[in-house]
């Protein structure tokens, strides 16, 4: 039997192999400079409560996980990459945790062992994983929640320890990305509950009590957040982004038709050992009933999440936490055989465990030769740093660069000169030299007799990764 120790140093040397190398090596990309930039605000202004972007409130997202890059900016006195994407891999470390010491006792020595590594192997959690964006502090705090309710249920420890520890994660879940995170924690708790033909747990003053610690979580910050921004356009805000994704005003057949799909291949390589997941290769009745709820409870959300109109793959990304767990239990379980139309051979316990070994040493040795030699080839053709250069070389480092309703822009993380933003033309001083503005903006600037008897003219024009143009504006 492999020792706790033993089981930590394992989970350990395979998240240090496979989300430490050149973590901080690739600029940012995609939504990461949501992330960031507002942490740079919150630490620049010491305004923690609301979240900006471009010098205007961000009402999309709560702001724990600008919260958590600001500490570790703080904390490491450093702003880089690897410094912003530290929070996205310490979470996904969390839960590798969790499984190994919490689980251990429900789950079994190897089988919180094999679940953890699961848990970090999967191309959807390393992916996201390595990058500082919502899904995988979302998923990881969904998971630790999942994780405490099934290892406490299993122990039949009190409904206080059941409900509570559980209701912390999903709070925090609320200030990561929102209630989505519920469907996956409540559709496990209701499958267990379903298989066991108990419901009491749900009406115990426990789980009450927990939802009041859930919600508090959320309203300490969002009361407050809408008082400053206005109650009535926070509502107006948030309502319309919850009743669009709904109405599926993004929607695109095209895309839709493979969400079921890219959220399996999300799972790989463990998608190809779903098959093995049947209640009937374990000995005990008790073990069977939490296979059926774990299958039921994540088929069931995975599903209806991905069928939503406007639903992406990765909205689904907190079911990988308990399919992490049933493969772990099935790959120990007592008769394992691939079904019948895979052969239906017996799949021994030394062949699933030399399986689950090769598997993960086999991604580790991917992730070092991506980071060795993929890597440096994409980092030479970066263009954002490049832009971010090309400004702070045209601007001397005395003046301040004022950027005119700028909306997102992930080149602002690389600047150097000092930045300030403001929204309207009115906002800008009349001594103001350099600025930079969006295209739609260009005339209006142009043609503005702010500055008479000087007049903006146009020093260059930078296009980003997304096709998105911003122009250096010289007023002289």
């Amino acid at each position: 039997m492999i020792s706790r120790t033993q089981a930590l140093t394992v989970v350990l040397l395979i998240w240090a192999a496979i989300y430490l190398p050149a973590l901080g090596s690739l600029s940012i990309k995609g939504e990461e400079g949501r992330r960031i930039l507002p942490a740079i605000s919150m630490l620049e202004t010491g305004n923690y409560l609301v979240p900006q972007v471009g010098g205007e409130a961000y009402f999309r997202k709560p702001p724990l996980i600008n919260w958590l890059v600001a500490v570790s900016f703080k904390l490491l006195a450093q702003r880089n990459e690897w410094t912003a994407r530290l929070p996205s891999t310490l979470s996904v470390l969390a839960a590798a945790i969790a499984f190994v010491i919490v689980a251990r006792e429900s789950l079994g020595a190897h089988g919180s062992t094999i679940a953890a590594v699961i848990w970090m192997t999967n191309a959807g959690i390393i992916e996201k994983g390595r990058l500082i964006e919502i899904e995988a502090i979302y998923a990881s705090l969904c998971t630790l929640a999942i994780i405490f309710w099934l290892s406490f249920w299993e122990r039949q420890r009190s409904a206080w320890l059941l409900w509570i520890p559980a209701s912390i994660f999903l709070g925090l879940g609320w200030l990561a990305k929102g209630p989505v995170h519920l469907i996956f924690f409540y559709a496990i708790v209701a499958a267990v509950l379903w298989q066991n033909k108990n419901w009491r747990p749900l009406f115990h003053p426990a789980h009450f009590t927990a939802i009041l610690i859930m919600l508090g979580i959320f309203a300490a910050w969002a009361i407050p957040f809408a008082h400053a921004t206005g109650n009535a356009i926070t509502a107006t805000k948030w309502s319309s982004q919850f009743t669009g994704r709904l109405r599926g005003s993004d929607f695109r057949f095209s895309s839709w038709i493979w969400n079921i799909p890219r959220g399996l291949i999300y799972f790989l390589p463990w998608t190809i050992l779903l098959p093995l997941t049947r209640p009937g290769g374990f000995a005990k009745e008790k073990s069977q009933r939490l296979a059926r709820a774990l299958a039921w409870g994540t088929v069931v959300p995975f599903v209806t999440i991905n069928l939503v109109p406007g639903s992406l793959p990765r909205y689904a990304m907190p079911g990988i936490g308990p399919a992490s767990w049933l493969l772990g239990m099935t790959l120990c379980a007592d008769n394992v055989w691939w079904p019948r139309w895979l052969g239906g051979k017996a799949f021994s316990i030394k062949n699933r465990q030399r399986t689950v070994a090769a598997v993960a040493a086999l991604v580790c040795v991917c992730m070092g030769a991506y980071a060795a030699a993929i890597v440096p080839q994409v980092h030479r053709r970066q263009s954002v740093k490049k832009s971010a250069a090309q400004i702070d070389a045209a601007v001397p480092p005395s003046e301040p660069l004022y950027a005119l309703d700028p909306n997102y822009q992930p080149i602002f993380f690389y600047l150097r000169s000092k930045l300030v933003y403001v929204s309207e033309m009115v906002d800008l001083p009349t001594d103001a030299k350099y600025l930079l503005v969006r295209p739609e903006r260009e005339q209006e600037v142009m043609e503005s007799n702010r500055w008479a008897p000087r007049r903006a003219h146009l020093i260059f024009r930078l296009t980003d990764y997304r096709k998105e143009s911003i122009l250096l504006l010289k007023i002289d």
